[in-house]
């Protein structure tokens, strides 16, 4: 049996996840606005045709919107199902991570060759964080107007709520690791992350 108050909690973080408002996210999943509000308060139960409207709505499946967190605690990706992608100018990036619904994380195993910069990017919502983990190589890291070079094994954190920058300016390919939280901007404006993901 569906938990009202749970669901209409989990719905409202997914929600919020994605910068979206009531009125948003109830014309992007065509219900109203009312029973939309009503679910996430606990106050009604949605039909399955109203869940499968607002699953959509969010981008998600169904059967993840509807599961509790506990039915789903362990979510494993295989290898063979990683997301590898070439970007131009020869480096590749691999999301390693599960997507879970409503949490903000992505892992991702970057591989630049020599002398590749894989250029800047935007700043991210307040509260969002990358810590970098260089596996070989050396990988010149910018954030805002200051860089730092990371050699093999050397690690980094910063607020990525500031424009950022990955670079390797030596003769080897350089393999670093990205453990990043972003948060979401209140305003829903999709845009290509740095790893390539539409947010």
């Amino acid at each position: 049996m569906l938990d009202l108050v749970a669901f209409g909690g989990r719905l409202q973080g997914l929600r919020r996840d994605r910068g979206l408002t009531l009125q948003q996210l109830a014309e992007a999943a065509d219900v109203s606005v009312s029973m939309l509000s009503s679910v996430e308060r606990g106050q009604k139960a949605p039909t399955i045709v109203v869940l499968a409207r607002i699953a959509d709505g969010l981008g998600v499946r169904l059967a993840d919107l509807v599961t509790r967190p506990d039915d789903g605690r362990v979510i494993v990706r295989r290898a063979t199902d990683q997301d590898s992608v070439d970007e131009p100018g020869g480096w590749r990036r691999t999301i390693l991570t599960p997507v879970v619904p409503g949490v903000n994380f992505e892992w991702i195993r970057t591989i630049l060759p020599p002398e590749c910069d894989a250029g800047r990017f935007p700043a991210y919502a307040p509260g969002s964080h990358e810590y970098i983990v260089v596996e070989s190589g050396t990988l010149r890291l910018t954030i805002a107007d200051m860089s730092i070079v990371l050699n093999e094994g050397d690690s980094a954190y910063f607020p990525a709520d500031v424009t950022h920058a990955y670079a390797n300016a030596g003769s080897e390919p350089c393999t670093y690791y990205v453990a990043a939280l972003i948060m979401r901007p209140r305003t829903a404006q999709p845009r290509t992350s740095p790893r390539g993901a539409v947010e």
